[in-house]
C-alpha cells in the first residue's frame, strides 16, 4: 500500500492538485480510484484536497494510469503571492 505524507493543517504551496477535475472528466469516484490505485481512501482524499505534503512517483504513475492522463493534467504550479 502506498502512503502519502500529509500535514495536519492547511498547506500554502505553489503546487495545486486538480485530481477532482480529472476524476469528474473520467466519471470516477474517489472510492473507485482508491481501489484501482491501491491507496487508502483517506490518503487519496488528502491528496485530492491539496493537503498532501508529498506524493510518490509510483502513486502518481498509478493515478495517471487509472485516469488515463498525464501528471500535468492533475498537478499545476501556481506561484504563491509575494514569492
Amino acid at each position: 500500500m502506498w502512503q502519502i505524507r500529509a500535514d495536519t493543517g492547511c498547506i500554502n504551496m505553489g503546487i495545486v492538485v486538480n485530481l477532482d477535475v480529472m476524476m469528474a472528466k473520467r466519471k470516477m469516484s474517489l472510492t473507485e480510484l482508491a481501489g484501482e490505485v491501491d491507496i487508502t481512501l483517506a490518503n487519496l482524499s488528502i491528496l485530492k484536497n491539496n493537503k498532501a505534503k508529498a506524493v510518490r512517483f509510483t502513486t502518481l504513475e498509478a493515478i495517471c494510469k487509472a485516469l488515463d492522463c498525464q501528471p500535468g493534467d492533475i498537478l499545476e504550479y501556481a506561484p504563491e503571492d509575494g514569492g
